[in-house]
């Protein structure tokens, strides 16, 4: 879900190259423009980033969507157009801010900072189960040689998950352990993400999570029977 205020399909607005190069990334960003825009986020679909457009609003617009995005656990990055760069104030409660329009590469390098991406398992940068290879260094994900386009949140589970192979994470846990203890959603946010993951990283060759039922998931240990 990348959402914004004009079309993606329009390929001469301006915002669609940093944006799409955010996706790419795997990470789905919400280009704020008003705060009826947060508070239209459905716990389901929640976005991994915030792109608060400060050249699109007042002072006290932005204000305003600063704390709403703060309520909703959401990293934040302002966008700020150059003539207003000496007046900004960090202060105000983003997690970063950048010159708009900003240059894709940037963006996702801070994108990936200001998301603070967990460390690599102390095994290793890779992660190998079967044909599955995770790749904490580059935060790629591939299934038999074939990438899989992962969302942020999609990855944290699957790392975490296959960096403990066998352990069982209920619903619970595993919402604390990604989205934090005082996130808003509910327990289906995390089914929502695990049946996603499983359409992008299963077929009937590789079933890697297993479903502990009445309890919630594990990634399957190969030790273990089936």
């Amino acid at each position: 879900m990348v959402v914004s205020l004009t079309p993606l399909g329009d390929e001469q607005r301006p915002e669609h190259g940093f944006l799409m190069a955010l996706k790419t990334e795997g990470i789905e960003p919400l280009m704020v423009t008003s705060g009826a825009m947060l508070d239209a986020i459905m716990a389901d679909e929640m976005p991994d980033l915030a792109l608060i457009d400060l050249g699109s609003m007042s002072a006290f617009e932005f204000t305003d969507c600063v704390r709403r995005s703060a309520r909703l656990k959401l990293p934040t990055i302002a966008l700020v157009p150059e003539g207003q760069v000496a007046e900004f104030d960090k202060g105000l409660g983003v997690d970063d801010f950048i010159l708009s329009p900003p240059a894709p590469n940037e963006l996702v390098a801070r994108a990936r900072r200001v998301l603070g991406t967990k460390k690599p398992p102390e095994s290793g940068e890779v992660v190998r189960v079967g044909d599955l290879i995770i790749n904490a260094a580059n935060y790629e994900v591939s299934v038999q040689g074939s990438r899989a386009n992962l969302r942020f949140k999609e990855y944290e589970l699957l790392l975490l998950m296959a960096s403990n192979p066998g352990r069982v994470y209920t619903r619970e846990t595993l919402l604390n352990r990604i989205w934090g203890y005082d996130y808003l959603g509910g327990t289906r946010t995390v089914d929502v993400h695990i049946r996603r993951l499983r359409s992008k990283i299963e077929d009937a060759d590789h079933s890697f999570i297993e479903t502990v039922w009445n309890v919630g998931y594990r990634f399957r240990d190969t030790g273990l029977p089936s």
